[in-house]
């Protein structure tokens, strides 16, 4: 579908968005959808994607994706180029949580897996949609990193180290792709009311939000779907290789 350069619409175009069953990813899917996107909805749970596909109307569908599986991804976006005819935007959302300390048996499994899920996936979703990217009027790749990309929590270094990872890729991605108009930026959401911090009690997000962020408060997924929306409009086209907080101001609050 053809857009004037500086368009403010997604209308039409072709989203496919990872992690897309819960949390930032549902958030963004139906965002992305009300605005008149057409959506491949993809996670690893295909009930939990059919549902959001189907809350997202008649242009979405639904796609079960390990995008830790290399083949998975491959056939995957594949499918979704046969099924929609065209890529226009990627959203790479997919994330787990890998809180471990450096002696817990299980760490290089839990390192392993967090850099398999959190950012060599990322960047096999790019290389599969990059042919169908390369047609599109007016490509977008947004990477959701995280406020630990930028600063540290204690016991988290396999997520550190996968989501400072994620910053660095989607600056090497916005030099290579930049001579052929594709912009790719990244996100890095603070404390987001999500699947993944579900487990942390109420009163100590409370606790939390007021003593680390200027807004004293956690965001919602919703937020961060609109910063994500406004980094995929055609008129976008001139912000790459940047890395967004998106955090109520915690990277900007030092007391």
């Amino acid at each position: 579908m053809s857009h004037p350069a500086l368009s403010r619409s997604i209308a039409g175009r072709v989203a496919i968005i990872t992690g897309a069953a819960s949390g930032m990813g549902r958030a963004t899917a139906q965002l992305f959808a009300a605005e008149g996107a057409r959506v491949a909805v993809t996670d690893l749970d295909h009930g939990a994607c059919a549902a959001v596909a189907a809350a997202c109307g008649a242009g979405a569908r639904a796609y079960a994706l390990d995008v830790a599986d290399a083949a998975a991804v491959a056939r995957t976006v594949a499918q979704i180029a046969e099924d929609f005819g065209a890529i226009d935007i990627l959203v790479n959302n997919a994330g787990i949580s890998s809180f471990c300390a450096l002696d817990d048996p299980a760490y290089e499994e839990v390192w392993h897996r967090a850099l398999g899920v959190m950012l060599t996936a990322h960047q096999r979703m790019v290389r599969a949609a990059l042919p169908w990217l390369r047609r599109s009027n007016a490509p977008r790749i947004v990477n959701i990193a995280s406020t630990e990309g930028l600063g540290a929590t204690p016991g988290d270094t396999p997520y550190v180290a996968a989501k400072t990872g994620v910053i660095g890729l989607t600056r090497g991605l916005a030099v290579d792709l930049g001579p052929e108009g594709i912009t790719v930026n990244c996100i890095c959401p603070g404390p987001i009311r999500t699947a993944m911090t579900d487990a942390v009690a109420e009163e100590h997000k409370v606790i939390f939000a007021r003593r680390r962020t200027a807004l004293r408060r956690y965001g919602d997924p919703e937020e961060v779907a609109h910063i994500t929306l406004s980094l995929v409009l055609p008129a976008a086209s001139y912000i790459t290789g940047a890395a967004i907080p998106v955090d109520g101001g915690l990277t900007a609050r030092n007391a």
